[in-house]
């Protein structure tokens, strides 16, 4: 189970709506979309941060449409009530987290996918997994890039709101680089139309993008027009260890500086073991680190760039490489790197971070993070999206041990202070939700968290959207 720590009490604390209330949403929506059962509300209160300082809503909205999603806000800007988005609820930092006498306001059954193979787009509504936008791609020669590990079961809406990258970002960009458009409803519930199908437009301020990592705090997006991509090309994949972490991160500098493949993926030692131990895939329980590596250029040059990146993992002294282009074996390599963060889990609970760096820094980040975890005695498992910089320390304690607790709650504090030293960031593509924000000024800078302030006030002046998520609630008075 992943841990969550959020210093403070519960945030956003309202008095409870009575229930003639709750009936004007209901009779505005339908009965059988807004769900006030206290059971089947508790399903809804956390996601995969396990916050144990979620509210409890009084109610669950599950969007159909557009309409709904106005009629809620509508409701929540005249009660002044809180509500808070959500997608799946893969979400690891606490971002969705329920508040008390509030309104969850689900998207899980707004899945629609419309793919336009003439202008390369697709518009989608928020609910729709990830893997579901690249099937539908898929089906007419397309390719939507954004790929999470969590692809198979993440939604859109959520993607959107942290502006997820993956394993491909490194050659294909995050989230943002596919927004082209959207329909987003604002805190008093009116709904804006901002870009679409266009692949250039400059009119106005470009207040799509102000949207894309915004966390469900600026407004709801219920509607989302994605740039696609031809179909990616059969990949050449390599896999090379190292008996040292910094011949693996000076390995990851080489690469980057002279090539750019589709894919370049960092494992150190106690993953690689948390891995072995769930799939038994015969992985050396001895290397320091492992790098996961593919290029999907054409055939013969991804041969080229392939033996090229060997080359350089062998000046890096690589104990072992290896090279494959067939898929099923890429593959498995892929499976094994995607379900890290499972494996670990299974060594006790987690707090998990997703740490960056400029890439020139990305060795000081891991070898720091092996000084945190020797100095606070705790177990840090690291995987990252090495070739931009962005980790994913994956922080394991007993839960039963309350010393061993607080070390790792330590500990976690101590990554991000190193990666804000590093010139780097407290999240890559996580979002800040409710774990991370009392590290957010440090990362930022008092002036552009006002900033953040400004923009905040002037879109949601009663602070009803995700209250508590990145901001402050104090500092929004």
């Amino acid at each position: 189970m992943i841990s969550f720590v959020v210093e403070g009490s519960r945030l956003g604390q309202t008095s409870p709506v009575k229930m003639p209330q709750i009936q004007e949403l209901i009779d505005a929506i339908g009965e059988g979309n807004v769900v006030t059962n206290s059971a089947t509300i508790d399903n809804y209160r956390w996601d995969r941060a396990n916050d144990p300082n979620a509210g409890t809503p009084i109610a669950v909205v599950r969007a159909t449409c557009s309409e709904d999603v106005q009629a809620t806000l509508r409701f929540a800007d005249f009660h002044a009530m809180p509500v808070v988005p959500r997608g799946a609820g893969s979400g690891l930092s606490g971002g969705s987290s329920a508040v008390d006498g509030g309104i969850i306001l689900s998207m899980e059954k707004m899945r629609a996918i419309d793919v336009d193979p003439l202008t390369r787009t697709a518009v989608v509504q928020p609910g729709a997994f990830n893997a579901e936008v690249k099937a539908a791609a898929a089906e007419h020669g397309l390719w939507y890039p954004p790929d999470p590990s969590s692809f198979e079961f993440c939604s859109l809406g959520g993607n959107i709101a942290t502006n997820a990258g993956g394993l491909c970002c490194v050659k294909y960009g995050v989230t943002a680089d596919y927004v082209l458009g959207m329909r987003v409803v604002l805190a008093d519930g009116r709904e804006v139309e901002l870009g679409g199908s266009r692949l250039k437009d400059v009119a106005g301020l470009n207040l799509t993008q102000l949207f894309v990592g915004s966390e469900g705090t600026l407004g709801v997006i219920t509607e989302v027009t994605l740039r696609l991509v031809p179909a990616q090309r059969p990949a050449t994949t390599l896999v090379a260890t190292f008996s040292s972490l910094d011949d693996s991160t000076s390995s990851v500098l080489a690469i980057a500086s002279t090539m750019r493949p589709s894919m370049l993926e960092f494992m150190d030692n106690p993953t690689i073991n948390a891995v072995e131990d769930a799939t038994g895939m015969g992985l050396d329980r001895e290397a320091a680190a492992m790098l996961i590596i593919q290029s999907d250029e054409p055939a013969e040059f991804a041969a080229q760039e392939i033996d090229e990146i060997e080359e350089l993992c062998q000046q890096h002294n690589a104990n072992e490489v290896f090279a494959t282009s067939d898929p099923e074996e890429a593959e498995a390599i892929i499976v094994a790197r995607r379900m890290a963060i499972p494996a670990v889990e299974q060594k006790g609970t987690l707090l998990l971070e997703d740490v960056g760096v400029p890439l020139p820094r990305l060795g000081d980040l891991v070898r720091g993070i092996e000084k945190i975890a020797q100095d606070r005695n705790v177990v840090i498992a690291v995987i990252a999206h090495a070739g931009d910089g962005n980790t994913h320390p994956l922080l394991v304690f007993d839960p039963t041990d309350e010393e061993q607790k607080q070390r790792a709650h330590r500990a976690y504090g101590d990554v991000m202070d190193l990666a804000v030293r590093l010139g780097g960031t407290i999240t890559g593509e996580h979002g800040v939700g409710r774990l991370k924000r009392p590290w957010l000024v440090n990362s930022i800078g008092h002036d552009a968290l006002e900033l953040n302030y400004r923009v905040k006030k002037a879109l949601d002046p009663k602070n009803i959207l995700n209250p508590g998520a990145i901001y402050d609630p104090a500092a929004l008075q």
